[in-house]
């Protein structure tokens, strides 16, 4: 009878079984770790998305020159860092101010809704059908808003271990390399793994570059039409609508519906809300569905379904900050994926069309 020390010696008489078997259980484990994990897991994450931001914005101030004289990489870096850190506490201390004016206003905003769905009802003929005063007593706007304020606490809480997971990865930038040397002896096996983790930086930077401009175009103009119609706290809506443009399809619907209900709940007509809402809808197809793809071009070669799957799953397992980070987590699998022979099927099934060559650095392993 052949041994278990002959089996490992010959990997070939292992049954098939006991592969699939050892995935399933690496996904298990893996699945485990990334939900009890998830506190010290989401900062570092949140992190690494935002150090990518950093380098991206960073090159492109390496990119203003002098005749000849061109920043110093540190530099640049530092006014990167500086910018998006200043930026995240400016949007965090306008939120927060923002949702105590909303929740001192929530019990007129809370009438005024209840007046715009009975006058709906009625216009519908839906008044003697359903039960009003039991919906309106399942709605309070307080506990929702209540609820927002914690979630914008606890990232408050959590930037510190954020910028911190920040610096070391900078740190570890000017050391990486070698480390790579080292773990990879071989120089062709080597510099395929360069080559990987050159094209994930490559996509990953370009995708949180484009995202954070068609975010910033999308949320100006949203605080543009809201400031306009009059709508209150614009500012802070044009803020939260820049936020959830980082979540794909569902963060565009909730980028109308949020500020379209305050609009409907705010004034004593369905006027504001008739107009509001179409142009909102109108900035976020023609932002999102026609210049930002023109601009990713072929790099995020990633189906819509895939996305949509990822949305869900990553959401489950870390929320919100799951929510913002599934595109970047399937962009950086399908790289990895296409550049292996034995995964090159799942990177197509991942795919929009099949065609992961954009993908791949190496035709071979």
């Amino acid at each position: 009878m052949m041994t278990i020390a002959a089996l490992m010696a010959d990997s070939s008489n292992i049954p098939r079984v006991f592969y699939y078997a050892a995935a399933f259980a690496i996904a298990a484990l893996t699945v485990v770790l990334l939900v009890e994990g998830r506190s010290l897991l989401v900062p570092f994450a949140v992190a690494v998305l935002a150090w990518f931001l950093v380098d991206a914005v960073a090159d492109g101030f390496e990119r203003i020159t002098v005749g000849d004289w061109r920043p110093p990489r540190w530099a640049t870096v530092t006014a990167a860092l500086i910018l998006v850190l200043g930026a995240a506490i400016g949007g965090i201390n306008l939120a927060t101010q923002n949702l105590a004016g909303v929740n001192q206003a929530a019990p007129i905003y809370q009438q005024n809704l209840e007046l715009r769905m009975l006058e709906a009802a009625t216009w519908l003929g839906l008044d003697d059908v359903f039960s009003f005063d039991s919906m309106f007593s399942s709605i309070e706007l307080g506990p929702l808003i209540g609820n927002l304020a914690g979630t914008l606490a606890s990232l408050a809480g959590n930037a510190g271990l954020v910028l911190i997971y920040m610096l070391f990865l900078f740190l570890e930038e000017s050391t990486f390399d070698a480390k790579v040397r080292r773990l990879f002896p071989a120089t062709g096996r080597r510099e395929r793994v360069r080559n990987i983790l050159a094209q994930i930086n490559q996509d990953i930077r370009k995708y949180m570059w484009i995202k954070t401009l068609m975010s910033l175009i999308t949320g100006g103009l949203s605080y543009v039409v809201l400031v306009s119609a009059g709508v209150d706290y614009a500012a802070f809506w044009g803020f939260v609508i820049f936020l959830l443009n980082y979540i794909p399809t569902i963060g565009s619907l909730l980028g109308i519906i949020f500020p379209s209900l305050l609009t409907l709940v705010q004034f004593d007509s369905f006027g504001p809300f008739l107009v509001v809402t179409p142009i909102l809808a109108t900035i976020q197809i023609v932002v999102g569905n026609i210049v930002e793809p023109k601009l990713m071009g072929g790099s995020l070669n990633v189906s819509p379904l895939v996305v949509i799957l990822a949305l869900a799953v990553w959401g489950s397992i870390w929320g919100v900050a799951g929510m913002f980070l599934s595109v970047p987590i399937m962009v950086i699998l399908m790289i990895i994926f296409a550049n292996f022979s034995q995964t090159r099927p799942v990177a197509v099934l991942l795919s929009v069309d099949g065609d992961v060559s954009g993908f791949r650095r190496d035709s071979d392993e």
